[in-house]
């Protein structure tokens, strides 16, 4: 039998030389956890390291989701430290410009970031759904507006019956944030939302431009002319497309893309109500890819929603089990691409309202809505309590 290996000897080293590596080593480690470590507070957690490298830039992006608050829990005292101190933070850093385009508007917090940053010399401006402006019945929606006139901040309502259903902030042409959530305390803590902060002077040049169409020109809808300095860009190494209704015939991007899906598709639907893109979606499913979708529960049932032919289809698709509303507008395809905005799949979206889109592709970007939509299927497969109802003025979406 052959003896084991004598393990050899180590050569000598000073102590003092042993001390001064492992102080390099150290020293070398905390360095690498700083340069892996997420960037603004409340930023993603950094990709792990199979992911692409552009998902390591959590400077440059953050997301964010609402934790509904369900009756009897539901203290408005507690109403604090969800989406609206993520935006209220990104307004306070505004040194020259604030742009907001919101559709919806009650948040005493967020209107006072604004009157603090014009009271500080930042031009602020905003454009809002003019029945939202007109809404006398809501005294926080009248007392959000008085805040801003107050400090003689300019607003210019749509005046039509389609809705500017827009809800994005640009911060010093270089900072953007968007996605499902209105400005209200409603859509904050009873509400499922997204919301995304770029980091991104491309990005911001597209929603300032957006902007300007409806606050200098007053064009709204249709009436918008085409186009955006930079409909694809990249943020961070991340391949984006940038895209704005109704000028921009956002549905037809939308279903060139769920036709491009090979394995699964996601969604969270406020209002599907789109038949192209419910037939893209069906038919992606006979071409075998994995479907399942979650539907806001009010209006699914109704003649114009597709929740009924892709249920009768066998696809694998749930009614909200939020007691007030479940208002994401997100897709999710292949476990890379993110489809999410203000825009809801509807023809109303794509030929009259005021919308926002992005098409983000990123594996590790997606894997933190795929993380929501979980949250939401799970509360859909078992949800705690009958709906209550939204008293958020969204009733107008819910048309085809």
């Amino acid at each position: 039998m052959s003896q084991p290996t004598r393990p050899r000897a180590l050569p000598w080293v000073p102590i003092g030389i042993v001390a001064v590596l492992l102080l390099v080593g150290v020293v070398a480690a905390l360095v690498l956890l700083n340069r892996r470590a997420p960037g603004p507070v409340g930023a993603p957690a950094p990709a792990p390291a199979s992911a692409s490298p552009a998902s390591v830039a959590s400077d440059v992006w953050q997301v964010a989701f609402t934790a509904p608050v369900s009756p009897p829990d539901n203290d408005p005292a507690k109403h604090h430290g969800s989406l609206d101190d993520k935006l209220v933070g990104l307004m306070n850093r505004a040194t020259r410009t604030l742009d907001v385009a919101d559709y919806d508007f009650d948040l005493a917090n967020v209107a006072q970031a604004m009157a603090k940053a014009a009271q500080r010399g930042v031009r602020v401006r905003m454009v809002t759904d003019s029945d939202t402006l007109d809404n006398a019945k809501d005294a926080e929606v009248q007392a959000a507006f008085k805040t801003l006139r107050d400090a003689s901040i300019p607003i210019v309502p749509d005046s039509r019956p389609p809705i500017m259903h827009n809800k994005f902030t640009v911060v010093d042409g270089e900072w953007v944030e968007m996605g499902s959530w209105n400005y209200t305390d409603g859509d904050t803590y009873h509400l499922n939302n997204n919301l995304a902060i770029f980091h991104s002077k491309e990005l911001a040049d597209n929603y300032t431009a957006e902007f300007e169409k409806m606050f200098v020109q007053k064009k709204f809808g249709a009436a918008k002319p085409n186009g955006v300095p930079h409909p694809t860009l990249q943020i961070g190494g991340m391949p984006m497309e940038n895209y704005f209704a109704a000028e921009d015939g956002v549905a037809a991007h939308i279903i060139e893309k769920i036709n491009q899906a090979q394995r699964k598709i996601h969604f969270l639907a406020f209002s599907f109500t789109h038949d192209g893109m419910g037939q893209a979606t069906m038919d992606r499913r006979k071409a075998g890819a994995e479907v399942q979708g979650v539907f806001e529960t009010t209006g699914s049932n109704t003649p114009f929603s597709e929740y009924g032919k892709m249920k009768q289809a066998g696809l694998d698709v749930y009614q909200d089990g939020n007691p007030y509303v479940m208002h994401h507008k997100l897709i999710l395809l292949d476990d890379r691409v993110t489809i999410f905005g203000s825009f809801n799949f509807s023809e109303n979206a794509d030929k009259d309202n005021d919308e926002n889109l992005l098409i983000v592709t990123d594996p590790a970007f997606t894997a933190q809505f795929e993380q929501e939509y979980q949250r939401v299927l799970a509360v859909a497969k078992n949800p705690p309590a009958k709906k209550q109802g939204g008293s958020e003025r969204t009733e107008r979406q819910r048309t085809p």
